[in-house]
Formats: C-alpha cells, sequence, structure tokens
C-alpha cells in the first residue's frame, strides 16, 4: 500500500526492537556500511573506468565487449541465489570480508590478464562478479537491519555511498587515463585498497542482524521460499529494470560517448562521472523525497526522469545536451536499486531471503543487458543502443506498485 505524504516509507519498527543495541553501537554500523558501500562502488568504478582501454588492448567488437562483460553477470548470478543461505550461516560481516578479498583477487586477474587475452579477462571478471554479487547482498542485509534500528530512511543514503565510491573511482580511473598510467597498475593499486580496508570496516556491523537471531528462519527451505511470494518476484522485476538502466551506463556510457560523440577517452570517462555524481546526488537527496511523498510515487517519477535523459543522451546531436542527459539519466535511476532492496527487506525476520532474491532477479539485467545491448550496437552504434534501455523503463513504471511498504501487521502475518 502506498504511503501518504510524509509518512515513513518502511514498517513501523521502534529503533531498539530491530537489533537491540545502544544507539552509539547503531551510529558505528552506520559508518561501518558507508565504508563497505563506498569501498564496493570504488572498486567497480576502477574497473569500469578502464573498460575502453581494455577494448583497445584487445582489439574486440561492441558485441565481443559484451559477451566478455557477461562474465561478471555469470559469476554474479551463480552467487547470489546462494546469498540467503551464506549469510543465515556466516552473518553479514564474514560474508563481506571473504567475497571482498574475491573481488580483489578478480581485480588483480584483470589487471594481469588482459595483456595476455581474452580469456583470461573473462576468467578474471568471473570472480569479480562472484565476489561483488554476494558482497552486495550481504552489505544491503546489513543496510537493511541499520535502518530498521534506526527507525527511518536511510537505504538510498547508503548506496549514495556506494555512488561516492563510483565517483572517486571514475574520477581516479580519468586521472590515469589522462597521465597515461598503465591499466595494470592502476587496477592493482585498487585491489590493494580494497583488501585492505574493507574487511577492517566490517568491525563496526551490527553484531546479529535481525534473521540471524531466530534459528528456525534460518532454514534453508524458509530461506528460499522466498522465491514464491509474488510480491518479491515483482519487486525483483523492479530492481532489475532499474539495474538494467543503471549497469547500461555503468558499461555503455563512456563506450558511446566516444563512439557516437567522438571526444577522447578521457573525455568519455568523464562523461560517465558526471552520470554517476549525479546518481550520487540523487541518492542522498531522496530519502528527503520519499519520507514526504512515499515510495512508489517517487519511483515513478524517477523511471521518467531516467526515460527523458537517456533520450537526450541518444538524440541529442551535440555533447552539452547529451551531458544534461547524462545528469537526468544519472538522478532517475538513482533511488531505483536501493529502494527496491528496502521494499524486499521490509519483513527483518526475512529480509536475507527476500534481499537474495530481488538481488539476483535484478542482476539478470547484468547477465542480459550487456550482450543485448551490444549485439544491437552492432547493427546500429553503440549511442543508438542505449534506447533499449527506454523500454526497459516502461516495464519498471507498471512494477513499481510492488515496492509500497508493508503494513506493521503485513510483517507479523508474513506466511511460514
Amino acid at each position: 500500500m502506498a504511503t501518504a505524504p510524509g509518512e515513513f516509507a518502511a514498517p513501523v519498527v521502534e529503533p531498539a526492537a530491530s537489533s537491540g543495541a545502544p544507539e552509539s553501537t547503531v551510529h558505528r554500523a552506520v559508518v561501518a556500511v558507508y565504508i563497505v558501500f563506498i569501498g564496493a562502488g570504488f572498486g567497480f568504478a576502477s574497473w569500469a573506468s578502464r573498460i575502453p582501454q581494455i577494448r583497445s588492448h584487445l582489439r574486440v567488437s561492441p558485441g565481443t565487449l559484451g559477451l566478455i562483460l557477461l562474465c561478471i553477470a555469470v559469476g554474479s548470478l551463480i552467487s547470489m541465489p546462494l546469498s540467503g543461505l551464506v549469510i543465515a550461516r556466516l552473518g553479514e560481516a564474514r560474508t563481506v570480508v571473504v567475497l571482498s578479498l574475491v573481488f580483489a583477487v578478480g581485480l588483480v586477474g584483470v589487471a594481469l590478464g588482459y595483456l595476455s587475452g581474452i580469456a583470461p579477462v573473462a576468467g578474471a571478471l568471473f570472480l569479480l562478479g562472484f565476489g561483488n554479487g554476494m558482497w552486495d547482498v550481504s552489505m544491503n542485509v546489513q543496510a537493511a537491519a541499520v535502518e530498521q534500528a534506526l527507525g527511518r530512511v536511510i537505504m538510498p543514503r547508503f548506496h549514495a555511498g556506494f555512488s561516492i565510491g563510483t565517483v572517486g573511482g571514475a574520477g581516479v580511473g580519468a586521472a590515469m587515463v589522462a597521465l597515461n598510467v598503465p591499466v595494470t597498475a592502476h587496477l592493482l593499486g585498487v585491489a590493494v585498497v580494497i583488501a585492505a580496508s574493507v574487511p577492517v570496516a566490517t568491525r563496526g556491523f551490527l553484531p546479529h542482524a535481525p534473521q540471524v537471531k531466530h534459528e528456525r528462519d534460518n532454514r534453508p527451505g524458509r530461506l528460499l521460499s522466498a522465491w514464491a511470494e509474488p510480491r518479491t518476484l515483482i519487486i525483483g522485476l523492479f530492481v532489475l529494470c532499474m539495474a538494467f538502466t543503471e549497469g547500461t551506463g555503468n558499461d555503455w556510457l563512456s563506450v558511446a560517448m566516444i563512439d557516437g560523440y567522438h571526444v577522447s577517452p578521457a573525455l568519455g570517462s568523464t562523461c560517465f562521472a558526471v552520470f554517476l555524481a549525479a546518481m550520487t546526488t540523487g541518492r542522498w537527496f531522496g530519502p528527503g523525497l520519499v519520507e514526504r511523498y512515499g515510495r512508489v510515487p517517487v519511483l515513478r517519477v524517477s523511471a521518467a526522469i531516467a526515460m527523458a535523459g537517456l533520450l537526450l543522451v541518444v538524440f541529442g546531436s551535440v555533447l552539452p545536451v547529451a551531458l544534461i542527459g547524462s545528469v537526468l539519466w544519472g538522478l532517475g535511476t538513482a533511488l531505483g536499486f536501493p529502494l527496491g532492496l528496502s521494499a524486499a527487506a521490509d519483513d527483518p525476520q526475512r529480509s536475507a531471503g527476500r534481499v537474495s532474491v530481488a538481488a539476483s532477479i535484478g542482476y539478470v539485467a547484468f547477465l542480459g543487458g550487456p550482450p543485448l545491448v551490444g549485439f544491437v550496437g552492432d547493427h546500429v552504434g553503440v549511442l543508438r543502443s542505449l534506447t533499449v534501455a527506454v523500454g526497459v523503463l516502461a516495464v519498471a513504471l507498471l512494477a513499481s506498485g510492488a515496492t509500497a511498504p508493508l503494513r506493521t501487521d503485513d510483517v507479523a502475518e508474513s506466511p511460514p
């Protein structure tokens, strides 16, 4: 059910009811979650900022590049459906530690492997995706626990932290390109930063997320039953659509600007940074809009803004118009993924399984998105191929109603 203006867009939970943790522990967890989200964004954008140089070295077509990028999605789609079970067994902190190290190993593989050919890069990207997928789910489950403990909307700001990391990663990447720093040196340095910082940050996580406290809720059948819940599946569809739109920008915007507007690689990376900066802004200021107008109306307006931005990027003809489109595209996609996962986590006792399902469905976008855009790009050019995301956003508009917050009695009556 949609929230009225001013109504809190999550189940009504007393702050102490979710974690039982003192206020200082909760605020320490907030800082820890921010650091982990920033690290994830920094790592992924660092890799993404060097895609044009890696493509040039490998001398591949857009279609082949799409298939290479597909390896990230395959790794994520293998790890994400298992996330609920792993998190219930290990907890969010240990899961993030292990999978962030796997992600760092994947970065090292890309840094060294791209000099040898396509196969080493594909294998390294599989590891990167495997680490990224379960890392993503586990940090979102912890973020949902913190949101419940605080009793107010904060999930988009955690994802703003991710976007801050992506802006930093893209900005550093653009500087590395401009200074002619080799891809290998750049990505090896990023891998060291992630391996050194993220595991330390997890020490500040809440010691027990709500779903970890209830042993009967951690049984595999209980966790996997979320795959049969219509609301969870529709939320997953919504997350898929928004992830496709966001992922298209992450994977293809810089390449589209270079190929379609004939700008330099450094300027192409800068356009990508502008897109990420707009997304960061939307995620930071979005919670206020959600609390005032409700989750569903804000998401519907966001999808419409993203559509307008995409059309300006594709058909703007001149670089300034395309830059404005990049800003609107970033603003419009900002809240879709975080609010979708927040909706899946409305019931704190079932958040691990439901977030795992919604995120797994969403990551199908990263499985089908890169090759689809690349295939279309082979026929009409990368820039024109971005129009595929416009149709996907229309589906997001239809599915957004499923993200309406659960009432407190709906949470209590959640089926076993």
